[in-house]
C-alpha cells in the first residue's frame, strides 16, 4: 500500500491511514492524527470509498474586529472608556 493511502487493519478493524513501512510492518495512523501502530501487511486493505472520512469544510473566520456573541468586543478598551466592571473608589 502506497503512503497517504486510506486502509483497514483486518485483525483488529481499525481504519488508518498508512505513514510508511518498517521491515516487515505497515505503519498506519488513525483519521485525523493519533498514535501510529504497526500492522502485517497481509491483514491491511484499501479502505472502500464509503469507509473513507469525509471531509468538511471548517466554519469561516471571524475576524478579530467582528463583535462576539456575548456583545464584548474582545478588544482592547481605550484609555477613558467605561468599565464593564463598575470600581468604586476606596478613598470614598
Amino acid at each position: 500500500m502506497p503512503v497517504g493511502s486510506y486502509v483497514v487493519d483486518t485483525r483488529t478493524g481499525r481504519f488508518g491511514v498508512v505513514m510508511g513501512h518498517e521491515g516487515p510492518y505497515v505503519q498506519l495512523r488513525p483519521y485525523g492524527g493519533g498514535r501510529e501502530w504497526d500492522a502485517a501487511p497481509d491483514a491491511v486493505r484499501e479502505a472502500a470509498p464509503a469507509e473513507r472520512p469525509t471531509v468538511t469544510a471548517p466554519p469561516p473566520a471571524t475576524p478579530a474586529s467582528a463583535p462576539r456573541a456575548d456583545g464584548d468586543s474582545g478588544g482592547h478598551r481605550s484609555p477613558g472608556s467605561a468599565s464593564p466592571v463598575p470600581r468604586t473608589d476606596p478613598r470614598a
